[in-house]
């Protein structure tokens, strides 16, 4: 199984489409942005409460700690990074350093008012890591607050508002475009429409899945 970058503007999915593919193929999920969350240095804190990008040196030192544990070996879904073309090359010399193989990427592909809506909405269990949304009926959990999964009370991550929203998406178009650009030339990127609906989504990165798979 081939490791498995997902690049997106925000709230494409991919914390979401994450989480199928890791139960389906047993590999771990990381996400850089719980990385960072999850630090202690109130620099990093404020940087992500702004929704610009932390240092590349610092993101790249807690990602090689994550792929070192034996959870990696057999593949893994990386979400959040590199977001940058320079980010993609320290990202390949680490993977060069590690004796990692690069893997695909896959592109999930969603408008800019959708991507706010899921933004400005969204609410996470921190229990279960479960993914609803008060703006969408259909994603609204059952008793408002409470996760339907696990029964645990429901959180807005501290940089879901329209202000990040907005330098996010501003960042997305200024480095994160280019970073498809690199990733297509190099013949290893996939393209998925995620404004559909999750099962959709889901269906065509498995066939995407499938159909590397079969190559090697």
């Amino acid at each position: 199984m081939k490791s498995i970058l997902f690049v997106a503007p925000p709230a494409a999915g991919k914390g979401t489409q994450s989480i199928l593919v890791s139960d389906k193929y047993s590999i771990p999920h990381i996400s850089t942005g719980d990385l960072l969350r999850k630090s202690n240095d109130p620099k990093i804190k404020e940087i992500m409460k702004d929704g610009t990008l932390v240092d590349t040196a610092f993101t790249v030192e807690l990602l090689e700690k994550r792929l070192l544990q034996g959870d990696c070996d057999n593949g893994y879904i990386l979400d959040g990074f590199p977001r940058t073309v320079d980010q993609a090359h320290a990202y390949e010399d680490l993977l060069c350093k590690l004796g990692i193989p690069e893997g695909i990427v896959i592109v999930l592909n969603l408008d800019k008012e959708n991507s706010r809506k899921r933004i400005i909405g969204r609410e996470i269990c921190l229990n279960c890591e479960a993914i609803y949304n008060e703006l969408f009926e259909e994603k609204k959990p059952k008793i408002k607050g409470i996760c339907d999964k696990c029964g645990s009370t429901l959180t807005k991550r501290i940089d879901d508002n329209n202000e990040t929203f907005e330098n996010r998406y501003s960042i997305y178009l200024k480095e994160t475009e280019p970073l498809i650009k690199y990733y297509e030339n190099k013949g290893i990127a996939y393209h998925v429409n995620s404004g559909i609906n999750e099962d959709y989504t889901f269906n065509k990165i498995q066939e995407i899945i499938g159909g590397v798979n079969d190559k090697h």
